[in-house]
């Protein structure tokens, strides 16, 4: 496998560096888990010859972002950027442009794009996502939707696989996305490489995400998960609970669903999970205990609840 990592000035030094750490890994490794693998080669890309991260760590470009189409594989990662604006800014940039352009002209029948964090975004503007799934940085999920209203967003999982497309979360998640290319290749190498460098499974985002930051801008998300989160254990009415924060109930849906991209109920099936696995890593509490604390009759409810989201993970 070839693949080509992306690098402008001002990219993610730790996201950089953690790709090609793993990968060149995975390369070392390759014959003390199977001999028959392949060699995997990683080059960088870029639109000029020398590119400066947010480390200051100074890279020299191996190829023009011109011959990304040579690639197995193209990686884009994080931009750089914390906030929505900045990230705005950062795909207005010169170098920015060029790589969407470049991106823009791969062949979904002949290269993978793999992106995390900022750099979904940089994907995103190709046009490519329409109608897929994907996720990004959690706390930048709203600004996301709100530019590409028609992808999938996914702000739980932390690696999203869709045909040619590979797309992680927050910036660490760099490590959950090379690996993910690692696995694509070699399942047993990945989880050799996992070993060395001692990386743990991380399927998923939701106990990183922190909602209150999420939707900060609209009161009645934030007023709304105060109000269920006192109430875990009680019965969950949607109507009851949009006139006690003095709104409709189709408002509160609608203002749910734009600021977390989930229904009311399946926003507090997500709390109610939460806390439940909180309880049961802190306390000695029996599984009919805690189902009965998270607002379930029975243990059992729980349970199946909580199958389904690893099967999601």
């Amino acid at each position: 496998m070839r693949i080509g990592l992306i690098a402008i000035d001002g990219c993610f030094g730790s996201a950089v560096a953690s790709v090609i750490d793993i990968v060149r890994v995975a390369d070392g490794a390759r014959g003390d888990v199977d001999p028959r693998i392949d060699p995997i080669e990683l080059a960088i890309l870029g639109p000029k010859r020398r590119v400066t991260t947010t480390a200051s760590m100074t890279l020299s470009v191996d190829h023009p972002l011109s011959e990304s189409a040579e690639f197995d594989v193209v990686v884009v990662p994080a931009l750089g950027t914390l906030t929505a604006a900045a990230t705005n800014d950062a795909l207005q940039s010169r170098d920015a442009r060029s790589v969407i352009a470049s991106l823009g002209r791969l062949d979904d029948a002949t290269t993978r794009i793999a992106a995390a964090c900022t750099g979904v975004f940089a994907v995103a503007e190709t046009g490519r996502m329409h109608h897929r799934r994907a996720t990004t940085s959690w706390f930048l999920g709203p600004e996301f939707l709100k530019r590409y209203p028609t992808v999938a967003l996914d702000l739980n999982t932390m690696v999203v696989v869709d045909g040619n497309l590979v797309t992680a979360g927050a910036a660490f998640a760099h490590i959950d996305l090379a690996l993910s290319l690692v696995r694509s290749i070699s399942p047993d190498l990945a989880q050799h490489v996992a070993k060395l460098l001692i990386i743990d499974e991380r399927p998923s985002q939701a106990a990183f995400v922190a909602y209150e930051h999420l939707r900060h801008e609209d009161p009645i998300v934030v007023e709304f998960e105060r109000f269920v989160r006192a109430r875990l254990d009680e019965p969950f009415n949607v109507a009851f609970v949009a006139q006690s924060l003095g709104t409709s109930r189709r408002t509160l849906e609608r203002r749910v669903r734009a600021a977390l991209n989930l229904t009311p109920l399946g926003f507090v099936q997500r709390l109610r999970i939460e806390r439940a696995r909180h309880l049961s890593a802190t306390t000695d509490l029996t599984s009919a205990e805690i189902a009965l604390r998270v607002g379930y009759a029975n243990a059992e409810t729980l349970r199946s609840l909580l199958r389904r989201e690893r099967r999601r993970s």
